[in-house]
């Protein structure tokens, strides 16, 4: 294990390197492009008969528990990094806007993703059951941030727009993985549960998830405000944050929203009223350093997993349509009412194209997609949902800055800073 450990690290190093030197994209973006590169290149020169390098790694990335490694290792990590750095005093202004996002649009974006695979998937030759459809839809609905907040803060979009984005990534991760547990087990059993029991189960997930959020943000909070040694301190954080997400699992409770409620408390509270100037920057550095190299070597474990996908001609069509479906699904959820209210929403004019582009899925679909039981449903949406975060990553990430320097609001400011230039 440890030698795994040391070969992802090293094969990510070499992936940051070779983007940073010559490519020059975003740093997730750019070691997933140059993965995704490394693995074609493996699948020719596996089809030309060269068939050692592809096979050794092929069996390397079996020996990886993907969906193990993000959900019960990685994911708390980057959560919990994630929500440190939201200003909740900025994010309470946009509290509503973030909930109705997070909570409801998830929710219509299931319904709309999974009745619509259930009737695509016919004329392309594939069928699946009501149920493993609507499991699709909820992993496939919660968005990711990584990529999307450094390039839209090096476009000049607004800062509540980047806000609105970011906490709302946050929160629907834990409202997909509580959809998808409640969705699985329907699937499973072979038949939906009661109303009832959906919703004593969600209430129980996701109540039960922010309660022990709650708690463990207190208990932490109050046992950094008692010291003051910055390497204890960090030492504190990170063990409130792997202790507290296998606590969450022994429990059966949302571990996603913990995380996220732990850290808002931390990253606020904790940070402002229970830390040191030298702690305070010590922390910041450890979690923003961890983040970094945790979300690298992410992205490429995403980009090397092609090698363990089939993608033939009839999936690959069916993720070409459905990667449609999903921006459509995001349009109507998301972009359609804030385009309707945007006065409601307190969002600068345009916003709606950013929030629609800028929904970019990743690595929590595809540890929940792996996660499923082995059969052809878990083969039919594998394919599906490879197809859609790539897309995703690579084409709406890339382009998603572009699509920010077109608000009037990032214009503006783009023309003030022109302005403040000197001459010459």
């Amino acid at each position: 294990m440890f030698d795994l450990v040391v070969l992802c690290l090293v094969v990510t190093a070499v992936m940051a390197y070779i983007n940073r030197r010559f490519i020059g994209l975003p740093d997730t973006i750019g070691v997933m492009t140059v993965a995704l590169v490394l693995s074609f290149s493996l699948i020719g020169l596996n089809a030309l008969g060269v068939t050692l390098l592809y096979d050794r790694t092929q069996s390397l990335l079996a020996s990886i528990n993907f969906s193990e490694l993000l959900m019960q290792g990685m994911l708390s990590l980057l959560l919990f990094a994630g929500a440190l750095h939201v200003d909740l005093s900025e994010l309470r202004a946009y509290r509503w806007q973030v909930g109705i996002l997070a909570v409801f649009g998830t929710l219509l974006s299931t319904v709309i993703v999974g009745y619509s695979l259930f009737f695509i998937l016919p004329w392309l030759g594939l069928g699946l059951d009501l149920t493993w459809c609507m499991v699709f839809g909820a992993l496939i609905s919660p968005t990711d941030p990584i990529a999307v907040t450094g390039i839209l803060r090096s476009a000049g979009a607004p800062k509540n727009l980047e806000l609105v984005i970011s906490g709302e990534s946050l929160f629907n991760d834990g409202v997909g993985v509580v959809m998808f547990v409640v969705l699985l087990q329907a699937a499973v059993g072979g038949q939906w549960p009661g109303s009832l029991e959906v919703a004593t189960l969600a209430l129980h997930e996701a109540g039960g998830g922010v309660l022990l959020g709650l708690a463990l943000g207190y208990v932490t909070y109050r046992m950094l405000k008692s010291i003051d040694s910055y390497q204890v301190e960090v030492l504190i954080t990170l063990a409130a944050v792997l202790g507290g997400y296998a606590l969450a699992s022994r429990l059966h409770v949302s571990g996603p929203l913990a995380m996220v409620v732990a850290g808002l408390i931390i990253g606020n509270r904790g940070r402002a009223l229970a830390m040191s100037d030298t702690t305070r920057l010590h922390h910041d550095l450890f979690w923003v350093l961890l983040d970094g190299i945790l979300n690298a070597v992410l992205f490429v474990l995403i980009g090397m997993e092609i090698l363990l996908i089939p993608l033939g001609g009839t999936m690959l069509l069916a993720g070409a349509v459905m990667i449609v479906v999903v921006l459509l699904a995001r349009l109507v959820t998301v972009g359609t009412p804030i385009a309707l209210f945007r006065k409601r929403f307190g969002l600068p004019t345009g916003s709606w194209r950013v929030l629609t582009w800028g929904g970019l899925r990743g690595g929590i679909s595809v540890a929940l997609v792996l996660s499923l039981p082995a059969g052809l449903e878990r083969q039919i949406l594998l394919g599906i949902t490879y197809a859609i975060v790539v897309f995703s990553i690579l084409v709406q990430g890339l382009t998603v800055g572009h699509v920010a320097r077109t608000l009037p609001a990032a214009r503006a400011a783009a023309r003030m800073r022109d302005s403040d230039r000197p001459d010459g």
